[in-house]
């Protein structure tokens, strides 16, 4: 999606039609439309003619999306837990692979990312009332594997926005929502990883439509990537006035919110709910 979304800006900017393209690849301009919808597999050399057709001949520039369509055809990680992972979501996975950057803003649960073991299975019993215990377990296990990107040798930054309803929601039972809170204590001092509340008593936002996720990446050609998660689906919003606006929703929300160094106290006064 991220390689193709890039091709269609490229391709855009300077002017070519879709049948152009097509033919400068050998192909069809519906496989165009395919590779910028990021539904079908990169073949390098279609990927390195089309960056010459649209004048991207600096190697600074063609590299990192050479590489990333190289990425993109290599399976995720995630393959083996692929009977639990719906296509609209995997997207998402290999994206937070190579992202920089993840900020957050939600609205009704800690993010899956800063999750404890037992609060992701009593959530995901919750969402998924017909699932298996094995079933849920293979989710969780995914939960905490996704964890990884976050203490990795060069880990992903993540800040996230929690709304007041997030850190007050109990889920699981009260030792499940103390040592949830404990934990999201625990992370928010670590460097890479910013935690901010956003109180009740800030009253209205620009979010109050559900969770956004935004991914950043280190590369300066790539765009940043918003995530909509649905209850049965997820949109990723690519075109930059689109990207712009949420951009700015998060600057704003950042802002609004709590600063960082408050959050520890505010969680720490919630513990007393869960004894």
């Amino acid at each position: 999606m991220l390689v193709g979304a890039q091709l269609r800006r490229l391709r855009e900017r300077a002017g070519i039609s879709t049948e152009a393209a097509g033919y400068e690849i050998r192909g069809s301009h519906s496989k165009i439309s395919r590779m910028e919808l990021g539904r079908v597999g990169f073949k390098e050399r279609d990927v390195a003619d089309l960056l010459t057709l649209y004048g991207v001949t600096d190697a600074a520039r063609r590299d990192p999306l050479l590489q990333l369509a190289e990425q993109a055809n290599a399976p995720g990680w995630w393959q083996p837990y692929s009977d639990v992972v719906s296509s609209w979501f995997e997207p998402c996975l290999g994206l937070e692979q190579g992202a920089e950057v993840i900020r957050a803003y939600e609205i009704q649960a800690v993010p899956e990312l800063l999750q404890t073991e037992d609060y992701a299975r009593a959530l995901l019993r919750a969402r998924h009332i017909d699932a298996s215990e094995t079933e849920i377990e293979r989710r969780v296990e995914l939960c905490m594997l996704r964890q990884r990107i976050l203490t990795r040798p060069s880990p992903v930054k993540f800040w996230a926005v929690l709304d007041e309803a997030v850190v007050r929601r109990l889920v699981g039972g009260a030792l499940t929502m103390r040592l949830q809170l404990q934990h999201l204590i625990k992370v928010s001092a670590e460097p890479n990883i910013t935690v901010q509340v956003l109180p009740f008593a800030s009253g209205g936002h620009a979010a109050e439509g559900g969770p956004v996720t935004i991914l950043r990446f280190a590369e300066p050609e790539l765009p940043d990537v918003v995530y909509l998660e649905q209850l049965a689906g997820a949109l990723y919003p690519d075109r930059n006035a689109e990207v712009v606006r949420y951009r700015d929703v998060m600057n704003r929300l950042g802002v609004q919110a709590e600063p960082p160094s408050r959050t520890p106290d505010i969680l720490r006064t919630l513990l007393d709910q869960y004894v």
